[in-house]
């Protein structure tokens, strides 16, 4: 599915999801003059613990830490969930799980490749660490899109990301779930693209009952949806509230200890994208009076709506008039 290239005003974007709240995790100074956002191991439930990144969009002042990553200790070694925006952040994500565990990096799971999600990738496969993503990525990682991607990173996120900066694929590329055990520990693995991209995974821990959900759940802010499969995220959505999850972990903002409100939202947002932009696309409206026209009054509130909201509705436009085809 193909989209028309969404406009100037949102280029950032391509250097990673936005951000969802505001920053107050700036210390200690980097560099450039800047402070660099702190980055703090939190522990979800006994040996599985999250970083969380800051609500800003991408840049060298924050190195690109806005999105979460995951990592949980089995006595085999540790599961990365995500390898963050950055290679200085991979390794600053090395050293929180060194305060924590001696243990070797075993495996990464990369829930999609996304920059704010992958460019710290090539300071775990250094490391030996064994990556697993989904077979999809591999069409885009040889793309003029990641390449042209990569560049652009260069030059906004330096010195942070810079011309060592490499795209890695992944050594395991899966097609369909994948039930993964390591030191005892499972780790059951769900394609749940084309969604939020055509190359989504969800990492599910059914003993602790916590969900890795990627960037298919945006907390406490509206979600990028951009050229995203909305009909199938909402699907995708619904299946996850399926399960038996306590704790989720999103792709951006805090932990969801109340993960079918969370996931609810998300996906009542999508839903209400693809009604009213359809309307308008079925009616043959302009975007302009289609946007105007409808009521965004349950949603306006939430942080980043002005920045992101208009954005997604386009892009929803867009895809509606190609659905009614």
């Amino acid at each position: 599915m193909k989209l028309l290239l969404i406009p100037q005003i949102f280029l950032s974007v391509i250097l990673g999801c936005v951000g969802f709240s505001q920053s107050a995790q700036a210390q200690k100074s980097q560099p450039n003059g800047t402070a660099k956002p702190i980055m703090q191991a939190k522990q979800v439930v006994p040996n599985v613990y999250y970083v969380q990144g800051v609500s800003e969009m991408g840049s060298s002042a924050n190195q690109n830490f806005i999105s979460n990553a995951g990592f949980v200790i089995t006595p085999a070694g540790v599961v990365v969930i995500d390898a963050l925006g950055s290679p200085e952040l991979a390794r600053r994500l090395l050293a929180e799980i060194a305060k924590v565990t001696k243990k070797p990096i075993h495996t990464v799971v990369l829930t999609h490749y996304h920059a704010d999600h992958i460019y710290g990738l090539q300071e775990f496969k250094n490391l030996g660490a064994h990556i697993v993503a989904h077979g999809a990525a591999r069409e885009y990682l040889t793309s003029d899109t990641a390449r042209l991607r990569l560049e652009s990173s260069r030059q906004e996120l330096w010195p942070w990301v810079d011309e060592k900066t490499r795209l890695v694929p992944a050594d395991e590329w899966l097609h369909g779930p994948k039930a993964l055990t390591v030191g005892g520990v499972r780790f059951d693995i769900q394609p749940v693209g084309p969604s939020h991209t055509a190359e989504d995974l969800v990492v599910y821990m059914p003993q602790q009952k916590v969900l890795f959900a990627g960037d298919l759940v945006f907390r406490n802010r509206i979600p990028f949806v951009g050229q995203a499969d909305s009909r199938h995220w909402i699907e995708a959505m619904e299946s996850l509230l399926k399960f038996d999850t306590r704790w989720v972990v999103p792709g951006h903002g805090p932990i969801s200890s109340d993960a079918k409100t969370d996931m609810t939202l998300t996906r009542d947002y999508l839903i209400y994208l693809r009604e009213s932009m359809g309307r308008a696309a079925k009616d043959m409206e302009p975007f302009e009076s289609g946007y105007a026209s409808t009521d965004w009054s349950k949603f306006e509130k939430m942080p980043l709506f002005k920045s992101a909201n208009r954005m997604n509705a386009y892009n929803t436009y867009l895809l509606m008039e190609q659905e009614a085809k």
